[in-house]
């Protein structure tokens, strides 16, 4: 394992070089790889320098122990069972920081939110958990945008696609793919009688250009006009645009920005985004199936996470972890359900690696 970190290290040092270098610098694009890089491996090399420390610290003391200083040997033997335990976790915390990463995980994520069964119920909930999500994203300093809604008839949201821009956006936020179920009394309700609904979340890395090449003479546009509020040029001028991808027939509609130009460049990172999860669904089918990164069905029955407002507990279903602080997780505490799940897939990793 020392071989490893120090190649890291060097590596590390290497590009501390070159995001120095005035060729780099004016090169935006290179300069951002290089740039995302060296934050990945920056904390890899801290943890081996403080590694090397307990090492050292650890020679120090047995040479100690065997010395002449009484002194010495006796701070040797309160302070040494510390640095064998210090030791230890710093191992097993580097060798989490060793597992390859999905190269999608640093990306930004489009988070699609669908009312699945249960009606107007459903729908609710769908507005329920877009909020969590908006709150959460607050918390890690993250920013979202609303792409496209459809409301549901009692409020809440049949359909929401919201944009999350942040730093490792979709690697924390792709374990929350999956049917998320409700059990409540709905406000409709006069027996007092409990129901079950769902939503579904799908979350998607969003493309970057350098993703998929989207051809111009492959991109069918045609413009309609704005429904909803936002002032007297919204339902006269033509500005919401919905764009067809020709080869694939995937299409994309976007009416959030007061501009045409506006929509027509939404819709096309968009179209990107859509096409590239279905690229990277094609090549990495194994993955997909293992993450459940995409959800087909807004059946109760295929439920990773259900929210029990009687018993005000959480449950996620796949690592068999309940919460009993429903109304923090529907805030944005959902931190602690998402810690959870990352070391069970950081620990399945390192199975298939022994």
């Amino acid at each position: 394992m020392l071989d490893k970190l120090e190649a890291i290290k060097s590596r590390f040092d290497d590009l501390g070089v070159a995001l120095t270098n005035p060729e780099v610098v004016n090169n935006n694009k290179k300069f951002s790889q290089l740039s995302k890089e060296y934050r990945s491996l920056e904390k890899i090399v801290n943890a081996y320098h403080d590694y090397k420390k307990v090492l050292d610290d650890i020679d120090f003391y047995k040479e100690a122990l065997h010395g002449d200083d009484d002194e010495l040997r006796d701070l040797a033997k309160a302070e040494a069972p510390g640095l064998e335990e210090k030791k230890q976790w710093l191992e097993s915390h580097i060798r989490q920081l060793l597992i390859p990463k999905d190269p999608q995980d640093e990306k930004n994520a489009i988070v699609e939110i669908r009312a699945g069964t249960g009606g107007d119920e459903a729908s609710l909930f769908a507005g329920d958990l877009l909020r969590m999500y908006i709150r959460y994203c607050e918390r890690r300093g993250w920013k979202t945008s609303i792409l496209t809604e459809s409301e549901g008839t009692v409020g809440g949201y049949k359909e929401v696609q919201v944009e999350v821009i942040g730093e490792d956006v979709y690697g924390t936020l792709k374990f929350e793919s999956g049917v998320h179920r409700v059990q409540r009394v709905p406000d409709t309700e006069t027996s007092g009688r409990v129901h079950t609904s769902a939503a579904t979340v799908a979350v998607m890395p969003e493309a970057e250009d350098v993703d998929v090449e989207v051809r111009d003479a492959d991109v069918k546009m045609d413009t309609a006009r704005s429904g909803g509020a936002g002032g007297q040029n919204v339902n006269k001028v033509e500005t919401k645009v919905i764009l067809t991808h020709i080869p694939t027939g995937t299409v994309v509609m976007c009416q959030t920005e007061r501009t045409q130009l506006g929509n027509r460049e939404k819709a096309m990172q968009m179209l990107r985004t859509k096409l590239y999860e279905e690229q990277v669904r094609k090549q990495e089918e194994e993955i997909s199936r293992h993450r459940k990164s995409l959800v087909s069905t807004g059946d109760r029955s295929a439920k990773i996470r259900t929210y029990n407002f009687p018993q005000g507990r959480v449950t996620d279903h796949r690592i068999g972890l309940t919460l009993y602080n429903l109304q923090e997780v529907l805030n944005g505490g959902i931190q602690e359900l998402i810690e959870k799940l990352q070391f069970a897939e950081n620990a399945e990793k390192l199975a298939r690696q022994n």
